[in-house]
């Protein structure tokens, strides 16, 4: 599991960081997967995983789910991305 959820690094790596593991499988993890994640991590291990959330792996929908489903309450802006010289007002100089 943790090698579909986090195809980008080794299983080992993901498995040292419980809430890489936990962000990545709330958000991209299919139904069996969180089957997985629930017989081995409770739900306050869950809300953790959303409150320390790394930038950018939630989707808007994942976020409000997992936030009504943990009984979390109205929830707060994503975690966002932060680009060095990019500020709050400024778009990348990609846009």
């Amino acid at each position: 599991m943790a090698r579909r959820v986090a195809w980008f690094q080794s299983p080992e790596a993901t498995l040292r960081d419980p809430v890489l593991l936990l962000n990545q499988a709330m958000n991209y993890g299919p139904a069996a997967d969180l089957r997985v994640v629930r017989s081995h991590f409770g739900d306050e291990d869950l809300r953790e995983a959303l409150r320390r959330a790394y930038p950018g792996i939630f989707s808007a929908r994942s976020w409000s789910y997992w936030r009504l489903m943990l009984d979390m309450g109205v929830p707060p802006p994503r975690p966002a991305r932060r680009l060095p010289g990019v500020g709050e007002t400024t778009t990348a100089p990609w846009r």
